[in-house]
């Protein structure tokens, strides 16, 4: 049985020794189909918008990606890479990539199936768009007393 991972960057090592990065890259080529190169590009698009975001690998092998909180999570399914924004219902949304989860309170999801076509320009928008909300709810620590 795999033992979930909570790696803060990835540098930060799991108890078998690979990184949040590794672990990622590790399951692009464990799936080694269309769902992995999906994977990998969405990966690369997050980066490409973000690129102080922190991979994590958490629950038991889904790829995070964090900056002040959880920006998207990236599952692998049968039929659709589904890319999850744990803030989504609080994002504009103008092109309409969100597709999936839409009736929740929190979440949004864009489910990509096999040969989809990606709107980078509107995914890389919605991306920075999820690290400014989560830097305006960051608390402010405050100040020491002298």
């Amino acid at each position: 049985m795999k033992k979930a991972v909570t790696a803060r960057t990835s540098s930060a090592k799991d108890a078998g020794g690979a990184s949040s990065s590794k672990l990622i890259d590790g399951r692009i080529k464990e799936l080694g189909d269309w769902r992995g190169e999906t994977l990998k590009r969405i990966r690369a698009l997050i980066k490409d918008a973000d690129p102080d975001v922190v991979e994590e690998w958490k629950w038991r092998g889904v790829p995070v990606w964090e900056h002040d909180g959880i920006i998207c999570t990236g599952e692998t399914y049968k039929a659709v890479v589904k890319l999850t924004f744990a803030k989504g219902a609080a994002l504009d949304d103008p092109a309409g990539l969100f597709n999936s989860s839409l009736d929740g309170n929190v979440r949004r999801a864009i489910d990509i199936p096999e040969g989809a076509e990606i709107n980078e320009k509107a995914l890389k928008a919605l991306i920075r768009a999820a690290v400014e909300l989560n830097a305006s709810k960051v608390k402010k620590k405050p100040a020491k007393k002298s």
